[in-house]
């Protein structure tokens, strides 16, 4: 019978890619691919080569071949053979050119502070938590888990969290109108294709989210805002409304009592749909939180969440609460698996969330930023009196108010000082006729030793006449 090569392969060692060509003979052409492959770094210094008999047997021929030919290069300095490490790259070997170093622009070089909205701090990550209850949740998954699965998302991740949006947000909804998607942007992106062109936005609001609107064939239509949110009564024939109605972004706001009523009404008197965007529900310090507006009518009410603030934006874990009548369009406009989120993390957040880990990460992040949010206020209080700060009741960014016509100067000006810091004039709808100027401060996103350098440096950009 012959030999079968991946039986060889799986048994002996690592494959090796190797194409033995050119004149002379096997050993001189094996010892002449291994020392380019070397020297051009494509294998590495320390990486380990399969042993005689494995190699030999890839490339069909004899074991001695190759032991003569690592032996030439082990002499050459090349690789070295240790007893019981088997032959390795030696140290010191690869390209020996040096790799020109590109020139990087002063304007693109990495700020040395960071105060830009929409990320947590990287370093909170629960990380212990997290393993925990991802050991748990493989433990105890059952088979069908590693298997194709539901496009709706794992049941026991849908179960979970319409448990927990009931309890902390006052959503209404079982788990068969819970759809799980990789983040809010892609629930935005799906409801985008079935629900019409014609959606009105915040004037203020996310480019990014107006942008994948856009890219969706949809016209947005931006709608005023003031302290009271969002002016719904100037909506007409629109097919969708994009609110953030529990902390308007970014100016802060909430949507008040009457108007988070008349956004209902218009969606049952036009057939419309309020698509609900709850990015920073968890975080609240001076008040009760607001509950969802998709309490009020959960069939004219799309609630979009993720946990990309409160535990990070790089689980892609998001979920749609959707009326009863969309949830099959929403499905068939999801499609393919490619567009499914990994069904491990969905079990890892189903069991974070039924063992209280969500929640006591939560509080302890809230203690955190409100802690930030406070620091930032004294010094804005202290350093920079003429400079106001709205929208800090929730969330995890505050807006600073600058006088009419200073903000481009301020940005720059904070570029000079090395902190990276955003422009309101960035999130406003290009058809907006509003026009304010100010900073988006994000305080969660620095490290808790570097928090103090960057207010520094943003009380140093600001103007002169609104600093002490």
């Amino acid at each position: 019978m012959a030999k079968s090569w991946v039986n060889s392969a799986e048994v002996l060692g690592a494959d090796l890619h190797l194409e033995l060509s050119g004149a002379g003979s096997r050993r001189a052409a094996l010892t002449r691919v291994l020392r380019e492959a070397v020297r051009s770094g494509r294998l590495a210094p320390g990486a380990r080569l399969p042993p005689y008999r494995s190699l030999a047997a890839d490339l069909g021929i004899a074991r001695n071949t190759v032991a003569d030919a690592y032996a030439e290069l082990v002499a050459e300095g090349w690789l070295t053979a240790r007893q019981g490490s088997g032959t390795r790259v030696a140290a010191g070997t690869g390209p020996t050119a040096p790799v020109p170093r590109r020139t990087v622009p002063e304007s693109a070089r990495r700020p040395v502070h960071d105060l830009t909205q929409g990320r947590p701090d990287p370093s909170a990550f629960p990380r212990a938590a997290w393993l925990a209850s991802a050991r748990r949740a493989l433990s105890a998954a059952p088979h069908d888990a590693f298997g194709p699965g539901d496009p709706r998302g794992r049941v026991e991740l849908r179960e979970a969290l319409a448990e927990y949006l009931a309890r902390t947000r006052g959503a209404r909804s079982g788990p068969d109108r819970i759809v799980i998607c990789s983040g809010a942007a892609h629930g935005l992106r799906l409801l985008a294709g079935v629900v019409g062109r014609r959606w009105a936005v915040e004037a203020y609001g996310l480019p990014f989210h107006r942008g994948l609107l856009t890219s969706a064939g949809a016209v947005t239509t931006p709608l005023a805002v003031d302290a009271h949110g969002a002016e719904v009564a100037a909506l007409r024939r629109e097919n969708a409304v994009l609110l953030t109605p529990a902390h308007q972004f970014p100016t802060g706001g909430p949507l008040g009592p009457r108007r988070r009523a008349a956004a209902v009404e218009w969606a049952r008197a036009a057939g419309g749909l309020v698509v609900e965007d709850d990015y920073d529900g968890e975080f609240r310090y001076d008040r009760q939180p607001v509950g969802a507006l998709q309490s009020l009518d959960p069939e004219m009410v799309a609630l979009l969440g993720s946990v990309s603030k409160s535990l990070s934006p790089t689980l892609r874990l998001g979920w749609m609460v959707l009326p009863e009548r969309l949830v099959e369009p929403v499905l068939a406009a999801k499609g393919e698996r490619e567009q499914w989120s990994s069904a491990t993390e969905q079990l890892t957040l189903a069991d974070f969330l039924t063992s209280g880990s969500y929640d006591r990460h939560v509080r302890r992040m809230r203690q955190r930023y409100r802690r930030r949010r406070d620091r930032l206020t004294e010094v804005l209080a202290e350093r920079a009196p003429g400079v106001g700060v709205s929208g800090i009741a929730a969330g995890l960014h505050a807006v600073l108010e600058l006088p009419p016509g200073t903000e481009r100067s301020v940005v720059k000006a904070a570029s000079w000082q090395g902190l990276a810091v955003e422009g309101l004039a960035g999130y406003r709808h290009p058809e907006s006729t509003e026009r304010r100027d100010g900073l988006v401060v994000g305080y969660a996103t620095p490290t808790d030793h570097g928090y103090a350098a960057a207010l520094d440096a943003l009380c140093r950009a600001l103007p002169p006449g609104a600093t002490a």
